[in-house]
């Protein structure tokens, strides 16, 4: 059996990381697969600047780095910010799946113009900096966001439904108009709306986090993972900071 950590950007209580796991029903993952969600320690508040975004990189790092001898085939950020990507992968040889990335390399194989949609304004500077550190902005047709909506990274859209997925096709919508032929949901938090908006849609809704999982099993099938001349090992690692940095801010929260 497979065994696949996924890491969430929040310190999410268990009520909190199960409705993170849910998303497991939407991948259709195999039976042979094991997939552990764990929560940061501490972290950032809203990921909503670059403050909290090197907030986010060491958090999720910290916890792939205290999970290395844990036995994990793979490893799967829950959190379109690909937060931590570029370290994991430069200390683990097993496969480093960012959903970012994945959705935005999935959605070019799909059609030839994509959108994000996303809840809260605040997050749009993470698609933009994804999209230009990738030389992909001429792809991206837009980014969008209903007005009024307020993210809730525990309970997600959960009782909110009849609020919430109406704004986002309409939104989804303005993002058609605008030349989209693939729509990307802008957070693993958002993955309640998928399959709504894809009964409403004309195009494909893409859910980042249930196709980083599917990404995982399959790069852990195909014996796939990045490469070291991309990202070289540390030289002299320091893994121990890590944990102190984390420690430290979660003493401090």
């Amino acid at each position: 059996m497979s065994k696949v950590l996924v890491i969430v950007p929040f310190p999410l209580d268990e009520e909190g990381v199960e409705n993170r796991r849910a998303q497991l029903r939407e991948a259709g993952v195999s039976d042979s697969t094991e997939f552990v969600f764990r929560p940061v320690k501490a972290g950032p508040r809203l990921f909503d600047s670059e403050h909290d975004a090197l907030l986010g990189d060491v958090a999720l790092t910290e916890v792939g780095i205290a999970a290395r001898d844990e036995g994990f085939d793979a490893i799967c950020i829950d959190s379109l910010s690909d937060s931590g990507l570029g370290a994991m992968r430069s200390v683990f040889d097993i496969p480093v799946v960012g959903p970012g990335r994945s959705a935005i390399l999935t959605a070019m194989m799909l059609g030839e113009k994509f959108s994000f949609i996303t809840m809260w304004e605040p997050w749009s500077h993470t698609y933009k900096k994804t999209l230009k550190s990738m030389g992909l902005e001429s792809f991206c047709a837009s980014v969008r966001w209903p007005t009024g909506l307020v993210p809730d990274f525990s309970k997600l859209l959960g009782g909110k439904e009849e609020e919430v997925f109406p704004k986002l096709l309409e939104t989804s919508q303005q993002c058609i108009a605008d030349g989209a032929d693939v729509i990307i949901l802008g957070s693993t938090t958002m993955h309640e709306a998928q399959e709504f908006l894809s009964q409403h849609l004309p195009v494909p809704v893409i859910n980042p986090g249930p196709l980083s999982y599917k990404l995982a099993e399959l790069f852990v099938s195909l014996r796939l993972t990045q490469s070291r001349l991309a990202y070289p090992n540390p030289a002299q690692p320091q893994y121990a900071g890590f944990t102190r940095m984390l420690e430290a801010l979660a003493d401090e929260e």
